[in-house]
């Protein structure tokens, strides 16, 4: 179940875009890749099962304030201010859009379609004591066996030979690769998703903390071989389709010339059927996540009444405001990311700090700062971001790591009464 939630069309579209400008260096691209775009998931669902279960229970580490508002961000981000109402759009425009007249596209097809695809989508998150069952033992093997055709082709009959480097590749492969996995996302993801497979597990009867960590970090590293099987098969497409495709701009257009040079005219019903069912998968994930988390949070409202909610609201946006919608919620993303990242890491080494809050203050707040400086350059006010240029690494959006370190060490030195009550709780 946890890789088919991690596998949604933006990690279907990286890879062979990837692999196509790598070429010759596609190995050790995908390498770089597979560290920050499967490493970093992987640690962001551990990290959730052992804080507690939710990014609520990482967050509050810092302030219960923040853990509060954080986590309220993060899952409106993610959910249906961008990554729901995405899931249909993307469905709709590869899936559907491409078998239609021009002169009947958009509008109303677009509509019904969205209507069908959040009614499916709410019916399969209303009992998510079921989604193990429907998506692990349905939806999975499903996209499995798609994915499987669709990169079967370039395997058995491969379209020609890898080229040269291209980009950043050229100079530095590892290192470019590390950069576009890191700028995925999905850390993100893996705290919002956690709560969907941590509560899972919890209802085959396991309910111990280092039961449920065992079992979620084994959930982890199923997903993680999943994805990185994935994800090196389609950056393979990307490195042999050169010859034949020729030069794509995008990881979409690559994969759809691919399809259709593979598989004729059938080729763009397989991508669709891959795109499709990798959507549903993921928007059944945010909407159960998100439900969850605000039915705890709100609970005048049931899980249900979630639910429907933002299946609504996100077909709604689907509809009439995703663009406008992107707009803001990327800045938004962008500017959490990196204290997404702080927080999985701070989980990690938070025996060795002994649960000092000073620490985690002194890493989120220079971490938060030049966050909003990514988030405003992101948005396109490039010249007030310009003001911490002088970074290490700024300009790959890793500035935040050096004052980060700096600011939790200077949280490590205060005296020991800067203690966080809840990160003791969870030491004992």
């Amino acid at each position: 179940m946890l890789f088919a939630l991690f596998l949604g069309a933006g990690n279907m579209i990286f890879p062979p875009l990837l692999g196509q400008q790598s070429g010759d260096s596609s190995w050790v691209a995908i390498a770089g890749f597979l560290l920050t775009g499967v490493g970093l998931p992987l640690l962001g669902v551990i990290a959730i099962a052992k804080s507690g279960g939710s990014p609520l229970d990482l967050a509050r580490r810092v302030h219960p304030i923040f853990g509060i508002i954080f986590t309220i961000i993060l899952y409106l981000a993610i959910g249906p201010f961008f990554g729901i109402p995405r899931t249909a759009t993307v469905s709709y425009e590869i899936g559907v859009l491409p078998f239609l007249e021009q002169d009947s596209a958009g509008g109303w097809t677009l509509l019904l379609f969205s209507i069908l695809f959040f009614t499916v989508t709410a019916w399969l998150s209303l009992n998510p004591a079921k989604l193990v069952d429907r998506i692990g033992k349905f939806l999975t093997p499903v996209l499995v066996i798609i994915l499987t055709v669709l990169v079967g082709g370039a395997f058995i009959n491969p379209m020609g030979k890898p080229g040269q480097a291209t980009a950043g590749y050229a100079e530095s492969p590892f290192i470019t690769g590390f950069l576009e996995g890191y700028l995925t996302l999905d850390a993100i993801a893996a705290l919002v998703f956690a709560i969907v497979i941590i509560s899972a597990i919890q209802s085959k009867g396991m309910t111990e903390r280092k039961s449920v960590v065992r079992a979620a970090t084994f959930a982890g590293l199923i997903a993680a071989t999943g994805l990185a099987a994935v994800y090196i098969s389609l950056s393979y497409l990307g490195a042999t389709s050169l010859n034949a495709i020729g030069v794509q701009d995008n990881g979409g257009a690559l994969l759809a010339a691919s399809a259709s040079y593979l598989y004729g005219s059938s080729g763009a019903i397989i991508l669709g059927l891959a795109i499709g069912a990798a959507c549903l998968t993921t928007s059944i994930g945010l909407v159960s996540a998100t439900s969850t988390y605000f039915a705890k949070t709100f609970p005048k409202v049931s899980y249900k009444g979630f639910v429907l909610l933002f299946s609504v609201f996100s077909m709604l946006i689907a509809n009439v405001g995703l663009a406008q919608l992107i707009a803001v919620s990327v800045p938004v993303l962008v500017m959490i990311y990196p204290m997404t990242i702080v927080l999985i890491v701070m989980s990690f080494l938070d025996k060795w700090v002994k649960g000092k809050r000073s620490v985690y203050i002194g890493a989120i707040i220079p971490t938060l700062l030049i966050g909003i400086m990514d988030g405003l350059a992101a948005a396109g006010f490039t010249s007030l971001a310009s003001a911490f240029s002088f970074l290490p690494l700024m300009a790959s959006s890793l500035g935040w790591i050096l004052p980060a370190i700096i600011g939790g060490l200077i949280g490590l030195a205060l005296p020991e009464t800067a203690r966080s009550q809840v990160s003791a709780k969870y030491n004992n």
